[in-house]
């Protein structure tokens, strides 16, 4: 668990006002100087980040954001993106002293209720002022789970570190508990799957990429076998097979190939196709590809990207996807790029989103960005949705998810009559 990518670990944000003493708690439950801690206001200046491990629970990582209250031009950028990680927190730490709550502690915990983020109080500096039954009864209409500690205290951190482990374990949000199925429900104990992986300049060196080394694992936690196989060796693998596979999944860079060499009766799908439904909403993103076809000519469409990386010349964001999608609707539009977490505030501007299958996102960030799109009523999909949709092989790789293939065939007909007002219509996004 200590190796596990920073995307599969429970993100744990601590809050609070400046000077509360959240790196000092950070510090205090992983039992290592994470973070620089000082008496001054303001000391942390950016958001840390911890990954640890918290048996049972699993890995975790706690984010140390910059302290509320700094009314400096400064410290309004570092609240700024303080509160932007709240858009990946699973789950929140508030931390405040004894009779201190305010109208500041007040907003923090409003925006967790806002974005259903279970919220979990800390009263630190308690060796300082216990806090009083009253306090306590006045914070329990924001949580339940409210712990008081002082981490200064030695002797008590065993106490501290279990109370937040129950509180932690009690809150997880259940799609960490019990995470959507990747292929696990596509493939039968005992079943077999055929995996073809492209080889190709923006593969790591001796490596696979995340997606594929993640499937390849519920394969084996499921009881099933895998072969993996490079695209021009896919035809003989499958001469080769005593039986069918129950399941193919490609790289969406070799789509077109793997639908025309794979008989109509084998499930199909994508790597990024199936990670649109591990890390987000499967259903939403094949609504989002079915606005493909009302797209005008001269729209704006956000490539988004969920890793930082050095481009390629032929890069599947940047080149192939805007060229395919040229291609296919016979037009010519203006494309942003964004990568990382630099995700826009404003994205109305735009009439589609086409996300990466959000490998190095975890599934909180990934959904609140969904959310963000539906709000502003711009259709969001993804790489492999959108590569099948312009290599017209999109029902073919949705055929294993029967909820996302009628989402797609409705929207289809719903959006005949094109656009409302020079934006796409949205009445079943």
């Amino acid at each position: 668990m200590i190796t596990s990518p920073k995307a599969l670990r429970l993100h744990l944000a601590v809050t609070g006002r400046t000077n509360s003493g959240k790196s000092s708690f950070v510090n205090y439950i992983t039992g290592q100087e994470v973070s620089i801690t000082s008496p001054v206001p303001g000391t942390t200046t950016d958001v840390v980040e911890k990954a640890a491990e918290f048996l049972p629970l699993g890995p975790v990582v706690f984010l140390d954001t910059a302290g509320s209250g700094d009314t400096s031009e400064l410290g309004g950028d570092r609240m700024k993106k303080s509160r932007r990680v709240l858009d990946r927190a699973d789950l929140m730490f508030l931390v405040t002293e004894t009779e201190t709550w305010g109208t500041l502690e007040e907003e923090l915990a409003r925006e967790a209720q806002n974005r259903s983020i279970p919220l979990i109080i800390i009263i630190n500096k308690t060796d300082i002022t216990p806090p009083s039954s009253v306090f306590i009864d006045r914070l329990k209409k924001f949580s339940k789970h409210i712990i008081p500690c002082s981490t200064l205290d030695e002797k008590s951190r065993g106490q501290t570190i279990s109370s937040v482990k129950n509180s932690l374990i009690e809150m997880a949000p259940p799609d960490y508990l019990s995470p959507p199925p990747l292929a696990e429900d596509l493939v039968k104990p005992g079943g077999h799957a055929v995996l073809i992986v492209p080889i190709d300049i923006q593969a790591p060196k001796g490596r696979l990429i995340l997606p594929q080394v993640q499937t390849i694992r519920a394969l084996l936690d499921t009881g099933a076998a895998g072969s993996v196989v490079k695209e021009d060796g896919y035809s003989d693998l499958l001469n080769n097979l005593n039986g069918t596979p129950d399941l193919v999944i490609c790289d969406s860079q070799v789509v077109d190939q793997m639908i025309e060499q794979t008989p109509p009766q084998i499930p199909a799908t994508t790597f990024s196709i199936l990670f649109a439904r591990y890390k987000g909403d499967l259903s939403l993103a094949a609504r989002g590809a079915a606005r493909i076809d009302l797209l005008e000519e001269g729209d704006k469409i956000l490539i988004s990207e969920a890793c930082s990386h050095h481009p390629m010349e032929d890069d599947i964001g940047r080149v192939k996807i805007p060229r395919w999608i040229e291609e296919y609707t016979g037009k010519k539009f203006v494309w942003d790029v964004c990568s990382g977490r630099d995700y826009p505030e404003d994205i109305q501007s735009y009439q589609l989103i086409i996300h990466c299958g959000g490998c190095m996102l975890n599934r909180r960030e990934m959904l609140s960005r969904i959310e963000k799109a539906r709000e502003a009523q711009v259709p969001l999909t993804n790489y492999g949705l959108a590569i099948s949709k312009a290599h017209r092989v999109i029902e073919r790789v949705l055929s294993p998810f029967s909820d996302a293939l009628d989402a797609y065939q409705n929207c289809l007909r719903e959006t005949t009559g094109g656009r409302k007002s020079g934006r796409l219509f949205q009445d079943t996004y």
